[in-house]
């Protein structure tokens, strides 16, 4: 066996490993803080905020790697629930839409996570206080998405069946500083569940586009189109659009090393634009959202992506 073929095998190998290991701690991970939820009643009605307090703990950073790892350095995100519901959930427009441009909030059942129905802020009327929605009797969760936020940031009130369980909640404006610094608390355990994710990307035409989508996509973002690929030793990506998708559409891009951790994250604000040439193997995700309430599902979306290898004088 030549050493070319050595290394495939290698990589295929560990890949597999990494694939089962991955697997065998979302679930018991994912069970734990099911458990945690369903036992904690009190914090099931307080906003709880992926910000600076909450990464500091290794053990809440060990959940969410393994829960929600696919970091959207470009939100402030919120999580709330479970909470039961009989026949309706309504929840305050005005916190949002005073605290960023565009907001969305994905509400889930519970413990099976399936997203049930979406309320988006350019599908409102911005001049009501409140937006009601009709659920089947059951227990839900909800996660909330701050876009473009502003620097005063209010996550809001929430009604079910007409009674208040979660009042309006000030947090700090600065409550993703943390991604900053994100890069530096990689290690073994991390990089051994997400090892994988750059190998399916690399054969991913030997595999199925459904397989890869669910290993990599996070859950239950409807309003978001993603492109998202594998970026090697010295490589960049650069992507152009045209005048158009740069008006019509907000394009955030992140770039991830091995351990599915971010290395740099930015919102294109120009025709053309490039990420940094990363100095090991990782991969990028690309989130395409919609700044205004279409409905041609992203058919006029332009957009070209190119990977280019960087090398720097020695």
């Amino acid at each position: 066996m030549n050493t070319a073929n050595l290394f495939f095998t290698l990589d295929i190998l560990l890949a597999f490993l990494s694939f089962i290991f991955a697997k065998i701690n979302k679930l018991f991970i994912g069970n734990l803080y099911t458990l945690y939820l369903i036992f904690n009643k009190k914090k099931s009605k307080q906003w709880r905020v992926i910000d600076n307090d909450l990464v500091a703990s290794s053990l809440n950073l060990g959940v969410l790697m393994t829960k929600a790892p696919r970091w959207n350095t470009h939100a402030i995100i919120g999580t709330l629930g479970p909470f039961s519901v009989n026949n309706s959930l309504s929840i305050d427009l005005k916190s949002g839409n005073n605290s960023c441009e565009s907001w969305i909030a994905i509400f889930y059942n519970f413990p099976d996570y399936q997203t049930i129905t979406t309320i988006e802020s350019n599908q409102v009327n911005k001049e009501e206080d409140w937006h009601s929605i009709n659920l089947k009797k059951g227990k839900y969760t909800i996660g909330l998405r701050y876009y473009n936020y502003f620097d005063r940031l209010i996550l809001p009130a929430v009604k079910i069946d007409g009674e208040t369980i979660t009042f309006e909640q000030e947090i700090p404006k600065d409550s993703n500083r943390f991604y900053e610094t994100l890069i530096n608390r990689k290690n073994f355990y991390f990089l051994a569940i997400h090892y994988y994710i750059y190998t399916i990307f690399k054969y991913r035409k030997y595999l199925s586009e459904s397989f890869v989508k669910n290993e990599f996509l996070p859950v239950g973002a409807t309003d978001t189109e993603f492109f998202y690929d594998y970026l090697d030793k010295g490589e960049s990506l650069i992507i152009e659009v045209d005048e158009f998708t740069l008006k019509t559409y907000d394009i955030y891009i992140t770039v991830y090393d091995r351990c599915s951790l971010p290395i740099s994250f930015f919102k294109l604000c120009e025709l053309k634009q490039n990420t940094m040439a990363i100095k090991n193997k990782g991969y990028y995700l690309i989130r395409v959202r919609r700044n205004e309430n279409l409905s041609n599902k992203f058919a006029d979306l332009n957009i070209n992506l190119t990977k280019k290898e960087i090398t720097y004088p020695a």
